[in-house]
């Protein structure tokens, strides 16, 4: 009975399991996404706004045009940041993302992910994509020639558009004429220590790409070799190059940093590594040194450690025990205090004793003029608020 009966609450839940499994299956094998670029050879993913737009909500309707702000963050799966080789730039959020660089012969074989995370600005929406690179070795790589031009009219994330490094690969190619020519590297002046140009005249802070040959460099790369454009660059002049005219239409080649190097001519200076077994040979018992080292003698150390802060110390007591002993100052002033001290006690002594004469001004007086005497000035019926001071002469 339960086998013919129609799908219950339970097998629609099977059913809603089975189609987010679907969704999410197809989910996963839409964001992930496999690229194979070539060891030594320079790798461009652009990433596009356009691709991301359809996974904000809400999505837009056929023909309708979405402008909203979206910025990139790429890393290795498992770590916050990127590969060293691979790096990223997006000038604004109005622009595309650029991952570039130049893989590794180290990491042949080996997939490497990086998620990138897409954010909305203006909705704070994510969508998150992963990019597998799988990295294959190139036959004809390394490539002996190499030369690295310095082009300061562009910006780093304009060279690495395809249609303008192919132009670039194209005007090298007619003046170098070799058989294999690849790009190798891209690197913006700023990671080169250049810096940031002013807002003027619309200038662009340089780039430099390095590019790679089977063949020996040409006459006309060579000229820059010349004493004569060697003294000009030294003096900060412009040097003569036959071919810079078929570079100047598009490219601005600063000639004076370009850097040739031939790896026909270096020196290997490698040498291989023979690994063992990892176990080290048996040595036999460990012997030690026959001459054992002497015993020394820490008395006269002890002697000196102890005798001569002992000196200095006494030293210094016998001059500080002669200054205060025999070279004292204050002898006079110590009788002058002992004279001071006996006149003060045999003032308290005749103080104490009120029975004397009195003074002579308590005595009769007589004036001057008339001859009259006068009584003395007794304290006992003295008013001193009556009487003045002195007696004023009639």
């Amino acid at each position: 009975m339960r086998c013919c009966a129609g799908p219950g609450p339970r097998g629609g839940g099977a059913l809603t399991t089975l189609l987010l499994t679907v969704y999410t299956i197809l989910s996963k094998v839409h964001s992930d996404r496999n690229v194979y670029p070539s060891a030594g050879v320079l790798f461009v993913h652009v990433l596009e706004r356009e691709y991301f737009k359809g996974e904000f909500p809400p999505y837009p309707k056929p023909g309708e045009i979405s402008n909203d702000p979206i910025t990139f963050n790429t890393n290795l799966m498992g770590y916050p940041d990127r590969p060293g080789w691979l790096r990223y730039i997006q000038r604004t959020p109005y622009s595309d993302g650029v991952l570039y660089g130049s893989p590794t012969v180290e990491n042949v074989g080996k997939p490497t992910v990086i998620e990138i995370t897409a954010y909305n600005r203006r909705t704070f929406e994510t969508a998150r994509h992963n990019l597998i690179i799988n990295i294959m070795s190139a036959e004809d790589f390394p490539l002996p020639y190499q030369a690295e031009f310095f082009i300061r009219n562009m910006n780093v994330e304009e060279m690495l558009a395809s249609e303008v490094l192919g132009d670039f690969l194209g005007a090298v190619k007619n003046v170098w004429q070799p058989e294999r020519l690849n790009a190798i590297n891209i690197t913006s002046a700023l990671d080169r220590g250049g810096r940031v140009p002013l807002p003027i005249n619309d200038m662009k802070e340089g780039v430099y790409v390095m590019v790679g040959a089977d063949v020996p460099f040409s006459s006309c790369l060579r000229e820059v070799e010349n004493p004569q454009n060697q003294l000009r660059c030294s003096q900060e002049m412009e040097p003569s190059i036959t071919c810079d005219k078929k570079f100047r239409t598009q490219f601005h080649i600063d000639w004076c940093k370009i850097s040739l190097v031939d790896n026909t001519k270096q020196v290997s200076t490698f040498q291989e590594v023979i690994r063992g077994e990892g176990i080290l040979p048996d040595g036999g018992e460990y012997k030690p040194p026959s001459d054992t080292l002497k015993s020394r003698d820490y008395y006269s150390d002890f002697l000196i450690t102890l005798a001569v802060p002992s000196a200095v110390a006494l030293v210094l007591f016998l001059i500080l025990a002669y200054i205060m002993c025999c070279r004292r100052e204050g002898v006079i002033q110590l009788v002058h205090h002992s004279a001071i001290q006996k006149s003060t006690k045999e003032l308290r002594d005749m103080s104490k004793n009120r029975e004397i004469a009195w003074p002579l001004s308590t005595l009769p007086v007589f004036h001057p003029v008339t001859g009259e005497i006068v009584p003395p000035l007794h304290p006992d019926n003295y008013d001193n608020t009556s009487m003045p001071l002195m007696q004023t002469q009639q």
